[in-house]
């Protein structure tokens, strides 16, 4: 990808050959977690600012982490309690990073295509990685995703899970063909436009599977299938991925109660038994349980949920490097 693109703002910029090659990276990046000293020179010198106006726990720690383990210096900008809360406009903030000497900006926003703005505007120099923007996308959410299901899915001879904390073939094409499910509220969820697109790319089959009211104008146009019935679907899938309901970007009433909608869209151990034996379960997170999936679920042995926060560093070390590190890394490798 990257020493030829700067930023990292929607997951349909990515090519097959982009996709594999942060896959392939986050491989290499993840053997660092197992080292007494779990840090790599780098971005040593860079400067990561995750410039955050909403809250996040996962995506921030794990961009800091990430950007940390890399040797890089990091500045955590939060718009509570910062001049943005006083009035300050993103292109003002923007130019104060810019003049604080930022190599990158991770940011998360309630606006959609405020990355694609920032990183569009000229107003910063450096890269700008999308961590979350409205309810439009969120590409290294579904990049750790699509990590995690090449893990757990393939490679393996019976066309079953690879055991845990094992890669499959590498190429990243070895989910071509596998189907994945994405269950819930996909009107406000950033995360499912992300990985239709990669998943998709990547040559996977998706489904969507939801109430008609919890459901995008247009969907019918993107390049994934569509049910309502959960049930039909879930023999069929080799991933089944929940989606929190969003209650906070709730202004009306989307399905009758929530018992109602548990009922219909809820992942119980009934409706688990339904997967093939080597499916896997997957949430972005944060969970409600009880609604959306059960406890029961959430901590099983298919549940991959907590693999994805440990992925998820992985991934964005892998982003990352190849924005700020990979072409000159690659350069000086060549020059010796």
């Amino acid at each position: 990808m990257i020493p030829v693109k700067r930023h990292l703002i929607s997951a349909a910029d990515l090519s097959v050959e982009d996709a594999i090659l942060i896959l392939d990276t986050a491989e290499e990046m993840s053997q660092v977690a197992s080292r007494p000293i779990k840090k790599l020179p780098t971005l040593r010198g860079r400067t990561v600012v995750n410039l955050f106006f909403e809250d996040s726990t996962r995506t921030r720690t794990s961009f800091e982490l990430a950007a940390k383990r890399l040797s890089a210096d990091v500045i955590n900008f939060s718009a509570k309690g910062s001049s943005v809360s006083k009035g300050e406009s993103l292109k003002d903030t923007a130019l104060t990073l810019q003049a604080m000497g930022a190599d990158a900006v991770v940011i998360r926003h309630s606006a959609s295509g405020a990355p694609h703005r920032l990183a569009h505007s000229g107003w910063i120099h450096g890269s700008v990685l999308n961590a979350g923007d409205g309810t439009h996308e969120h590409p290294t959410q579904a990049l750790l995703d699509a990590f995690t299901m090449r893990r757990r899915l393939a490679g393996a001879p019976d066309g079953g899970p690879v055991p845990h904390g094992e890669a499959g073939d590498g190429t990243g094409r070895d989910l071509a063909g596998r189907r994945v499910a994405i269950v819930g509220d996909v009107l406000h969820s950033r995360v499912v436009r992300s990985n239709v697109h990669l998943l998709t790319t990547l040559g996977a089959e998706v489904t969507l599977v939801a109430p008609p009211t919890l459901l995008p104008i247009g969907v019918e146009s993107w390049p994934c299938r569509v049910s309502y019935d959960l049930d039909e679907v879930l023999p069929k899938s080799d991933a089944v991925m929940m989606l929190r309901v969003q209650r906070e970007r709730m202004n009306a009433a989307f399905f009758p109660t929530e018992r109602e909608y548990s009922r219909r869209y809820g992942l119980n151990a009934e409706r688990v038994a339904r997967l093939p034996e080597h499916a896997i379960v997957m949430h972005p997170g944060p969970m409600n349980r009880g609604m959306e999936i059960t406890a029961e679920v959430a901590d099983s042995a298919r549940s991959t949920i907590v693999e994805q926060v440990t992925n998820g560093v992985s991934v964005r070390m892998a982003a990352l490097y190849l924005l700020l590190g990979g072409a000159d890394l690659a350069a000086s490798d060549s020059g010796r």
